[in-house]
């Protein structure tokens, strides 16, 4: 097992992709803590994951919440080996249709409090241990009404380079997943019901080279292996789970004959 006897803590670790690695460094042999704002998802994932889990009502943009759900996990599994700042928020920020509050809102949730997040840990953090930042395509293609959220994830790229470069004088790792569209609750807004989220998911996958939208257990292999000591010279790097929709989206069914 790659996780063996270490101690994990996840934000945003009661749904998606968050609660994808959850369940797989805990069958990996890891301790894990889980954050969220919603009661009942995270204590439901503790129960799936007991007695290895540990549920801590926390939002991650209030700081003090954050430091506190810190402690907690560390009074209950000890020093962390592994942080995964995975809590975010999608937003549409269409240039002449977006308040200051809702952009700020996305700003503020997916990079402040992952600086913040990353602020916390790291005095609870053994050296050598792992930090991994969920990033996205989004910060990369362009999509129109998404200047906020594309601003936070590529901002999330640059933040984890200057924090790789801060923490290897312990042994720190800092690397960033950067998913593309996969199978989430994040697209409950934009597809609430099954036929929406099928149109959604025939329009999207023609777009990306597979074929087809991911699953939130291959982006929960990608933070495993950045986690383990497989990755032990990976450092300061952003690793592309999007079924080549950057990488090479000339290839995707769109294009073909």
């Amino acid at each position: 097992m790659r996780l063996a006897n270490k101690t994990a803590l996840i934000t945003g670790g009661n749904s998606g992709i968050g609660l994808a690695t959850a369940r797989l460094f805990v069958a990996e042999g890891a301790r894990v803590a889980i954050t969220g704002r919603n009661q009942a998802t995270l204590q439901a994932a503790a129960k799936e994951l007991e007695p290895n889990a540990l549920a801590i009502v926390a939002d991650a943009t209030d700081i003090a919440a954050t430091e506190r759900a810190v402690a907690t996990a560390v009074e209950k599994f000890g020093k962390l080996d592994v942080l995964f700042a995975n809590a975010g928020i999608p937003g549409n920020t269409p240039i002449g249709g977006t308040t200051l509050a809702a952009f700020e809102s996305v700003i503020r949730t997916n990079i402040t409090s992952v600086f913040f997040t990353v602020q916390a840990a790291v005095p609870h953090l053994k050296d050598g241990a792992s930090i991994i930042l969920n990033g996205s395509v989004i910060s990369v293609l362009g999509n129109p009404g998404y200047a906020a959220y594309a601003a936070s994830k590529a901002g999330v790229r640059a933040m984890s380079r200057v924090m790789a470069s801060e923490l290897s004088p312990r042994g720190i790792r800092v690397n960033v997943v950067a998913p593309g569209a996969a199978r989430t609750p994040i697209w409950n807004g934009a597809a609430p019901t099954a036929e929406a989220f099928a149109a959604l998911d025939k329009r999207i996958s023609r777009s990306i080279p597979m074929g087809r939208l991911g699953e939130a257990e291959e982006v929960a292999k990608t933070v495993l292996f950045l986690a383990s000591d497989d990755a032990s010279h990976v450092q300061g790097a952003e690793i592309f789970v999007d079924g080549g929709a950057t990488g090479s989206p000339a290839g995707a069914p769109i294009y073909r004959g």
